[in-house]
């Protein structure tokens, strides 16, 4: 979590832009072409053109589904290949604590969440949260935080201030080394409330109560807010970063000036890598605006390991939290940093290189009139179908991109069902970034569950639309009202994506 924005320099323009990328401008026939090939559809009873493939040439046709989510890049040039295996080689990674006679693969924790990023997105999929009564809760984290009525700069009047929580940081590390106790024991307990549907149907909700038990280091601050957080999928991180700003923030309706009660927003954030605001595009709340960021941020929190964009060895351990900041750490030798930057570069190759699956049945009756459900009940409002990513120089696989992510990449209001109420940058308690439904239709066959939103409270789609409120408060209500055969035609769409 970024809690402050560094003062100096603060002022220069706030516009962001695609300075993690090196694009080559639009000409004005592409940006024709552009616009006629992300049209909405008029005809419902066929396929759109190009729709099967979801990341363009970058598709990936499934042969194992098991394993959807682990294939390259469909379009990787040959000589690209190795970069991507090399990079899946430290995404599986165990890390070690130091000292340790491998230096290339020490420096754990001391307080940690996973010893690999593969830990928590196991298959490169979707993790879950712990059941009740504290089962290990290894991809899914407790983000934790401390608003405060001070601003650290007037230049950017929406940017909520937060602060770390003073003795256990931006996250809670459930893990320890030896000599070091864990920060917390997540636990939850789930309460369920049935939902009357149209064609006396039901539906059962479940609410989850999240706390933190057995803490190792005292009571947490006063007014502290904690957030739960369910490892994302990894698929398509590449071609998300490649859309244009501008296109996304062309989405943006922050005062809802066309009254549909949709008000997407963007999130701005502080840049590690560039040193200024940008537009946020990564984490469950748009709190990264880049791949390498994104890496580089978990690299720390999750697993305790410094980088040249967060330098501290200790990871995610405060000044109150001595034993851990005194240990020894791997940032001892000739890497400089527990993860030297090659390293961290082969690791954001093979993050921003995962292949997105091609889409199943997308001829199918069905599936086409669950097409048409979720356009007509508005839901295309957050969850934008399709966009062409910039055209780029060095990144072969993400340029030029007719993608069909169904996000806006923007932040959105969804009621206090799902509020966490912890602010992120410009991101309030209630808001939270569109997430991706690419791939979504084969979570159960990659992660072995079906279980959705950020917390995983939701276990089927079904009851992932059921949760929406606030901006989407609406199109939940229609989707409650439609007939059976809608709702289930509604359900086989986002399964076919």
């Amino acid at each position: 979590m970024i809690a402050f924005l560094p003062v100096a320099g603060f002022a220069q323009t706030l516009q962001p832009d695609d300075s993690h990328l090196d694009v080559v401008p639009r000409t004005d026939a592409e940006k024709a072409r552009i616009a006629a090939v992300t049209a909405p559809p008029t005809d419902f009873s066929q396929p759109q053109k190009f729709e099967e493939n979801s990341a363009g040439a970058a598709s990936v046709r499934v042969r194992d589904s098991r394993d959807a989510f682990s294939d390259m890049s469909g379009n990787m040039p040959f000589a690209r290949e190795l970069d991507f295996k090399v990079g899946n080689g430290f995404f599986r990674k165990l890390w070690v604590s130091s000292p340790s006679s491998t230096l290339a693969s020490d420096g754990l924790g001391p307080l940690f969440n996973a010893r690999s990023c593969q830990r928590c997105h196991l298959k490169d999929g979707r993790g879950h949260p712990p059941e009740p009564g504290g089962e290990n809760a290894v991809s899914f984290l407790m983000r934790i935080s401390v608003p405060t009525p001070e601003r650290v700069t007037s230049d950017l009047k929406s940017y909520l201030s937060t602060r770390p929580d003073p003795v256990y940081g931006g996250q809670i590390q459930d893990e320890g080394l030896a000599g070091h106790n864990a920060e917390a024991r997540i636990d939850v307990r789930y309460s369920e409330t049935e939902i009357a549907l149209s064609g006396n149907e039901t539906a059962s909700l479940r609410k989850p109560a999240f706390a933190l038990a057995d803490l190792g280091y005292g009571p947490l601050a006063d007014g502290a807010v904690i957030s739960p957080r369910v490892a994302p999928q990894m698929i398509g991180l590449g071609l998300l970063e490649a859309i244009p700003a501008a296109d996304i923030l062309a989405k943006e309706d922050a005062e809802d000036t066309d009254g549909d009660g949709i008000s997407g927003r963007a999130n701005i954030v502080w840049s590690a890598q560039f040193q200024r605001p940008m537009l946020g595009r990564f984490g469950l709340k748009a709190g990264q605006p880049s791949v390498r960021e994104q890496t580089a941020a978990a690299f720390l929190g999750d697993i305790g390991i410094s980088s040249s964009l967060h330098d501290a060895a200790f990871g995610d351990c405060t000044t109150a939290q001595d034993v851990c900041v005194s240990a020894l750490h791997g940032d001892q030798d000739a890497r400089v940093f527990e993860v030297d930057d090659e390293t961290l570069d082969l690791v954001t190759f093979y993050s921003r290189n995962l292949g997105v699956p091609k889409r199943r049945d997308v001829d199918d009756p069905q599936v086409l009139r669950g097409k048409q459900v979720f356009y007509e009940t508005g839901c295309t409002g957050c969850h934008t179908p399709n966009f062409v990513t910039n055209r780029l120089k060095d990144q072969p696989e993400q340029s030029f991109q007719l993608i069909w992510p169904y996000t806006d990449m923007l932040l959105h209001d969804m009621g206090e069902g799902l509020a966490d109420h912890a602010p992120e940058a410009r991101a309030s308690g209630t808001e939270w970034r569109t997430p991706p439904l690419w791939g979504i239709g084969l979570t159960k066959d990659v992660s072995g569950h079906t279980q959705f939103l950020h917390d995983g409270r939701a276990r089927s789609l079904l009851e992932a639309v059921l949760w929406h409120g606030g901006e989407a408060q609406a199109s939940r209500d229609t989707v409650i009202k439609m007939t059976p055969a809608d709702r289930v035609a509604l359900i086989r769409f986002l399964e076919s994506l």
